[in-house]
């Protein structure tokens, strides 16, 4: 069950944040934090995913260099507030479509590009605007989608997992367009328990006026750790006839789980690039 770190992930790991905390001490400082993150990737189970270092990371940060717990709030606000400017320009395409399903889940993939921690310091407002004026090009994987479709019309539950501020607000047109083509079908969106990177809390769901009701994990991983979850979302899981994951982070922790998941995200790690064959960015749609 889910993705295991391997050594192509640990480099990452520690690349990436060497990066981060290069600039802000000197080099025996910045050896010090090094030293220290691998001590908390050694203590990590050779079977956990690499979300699962989240939360230790941004306590080690915040405890030897002082960086906030939210340390992204600003992107995050940046990223609904792009999203709700946009809101009913995409909300009209998508209803003007032959499949305003397809669509909408077309622009909730593409909405999976905001991601300030995984394309650190390469997302552009921009970019996601020429991305977003070609969603409808956006090829996926048709039997698999055939398949979810089959599968909301046939169930009673649909459990939608979020991954990133921003994007959920594209993750509310999408489930609209699902409850207007199945209204028997109960939607209910999950969103991370505390602050996580950049990723939708309740306070996002909120924010960009999710109409359905929300449920938090119950926790501060970057996915959704079967291990770790609430009370709440555990029940949520298991009744569930058919759950959307969006996001790697959601991937990375929940592969192999057994449920009935969707998975739909944008690659955006070498090791994805590799267990694909796609190259970055590619979107992706898969079924558990």
């Amino acid at each position: 069950m889910s993705i295991a770190m391997d050594a192509q992930c640990i480099q990452c790991t520690l690349r990436r944040n060497i990066e981060l905390v290069g600039p802000l001490g000197t080099v025996e400082k910045t050896t010090a934090f090094t030293r220290a993150l691998m001590e908390l990737i050694l203590k990590t189970p050779a079977e956990a995913s690499s979300p699962s270092l989240g939360p230790g990371i941004s306590d080690l940060l915040h405890d030897m260099y002082g960086i906030p717990l939210d340390r992204f709030r600003e992107e995050k606000e940046q990223s609904n507030r792009f999203v709700l400017e946009r809101l009913e320009g995409i909300r009209a395409r998508v209803e003007n479509t032959a499949d305003p399903i397809f669509t909408g889940l077309q622009f909730a993939i593409l909405g999976n590009y905001l991601d300030f921690s995984a394309l650190q310091g390469q997302v552009d407002f921009g970019k996601l605007d020429e991305m977003l004026d070609s969603a409808l090009e956006m090829e996926l994987d048709p039997e698999a989608y055939r398949a979810f479709l089959a599968d909301l019309e046939a169930g009673s539950h649909l459990l939608y997992l979020t991954d990133n501020a921003g994007e959920i607000g594209f993750d509310r047109i999408l489930a609209e367009e699902i409850h207007k083509k199945y209204p028997r079908l109960q939607i209910t969106f999950c969103v991370r328990g505390e602050v996580t990177v950049n990723d939708a809390t309740r306070e996002d769901a909120k924010l960009v006026g999710i109409p359905f009701p929300v449920i938090d994990n119950g926790n501060r991983v970057g996915g959704t750790d079967l291990n770790l979850l609430s009370e709440e979302a555990r029940q949520a899981l298991r009744q569930a006839d058919v759950i959307l994951a969006k996001g790697m982070g959601n991937a990375e922790t929940m592969l192999g789980c057994g449920y009935n998941v969707y998975y739909a995200f944008l690659i955006k790690c070498p090791r994805f690039v590799e267990r694909f064959q796609k190259p970055m960015l590619t979107p992706m749609l898969l079924r558990e």
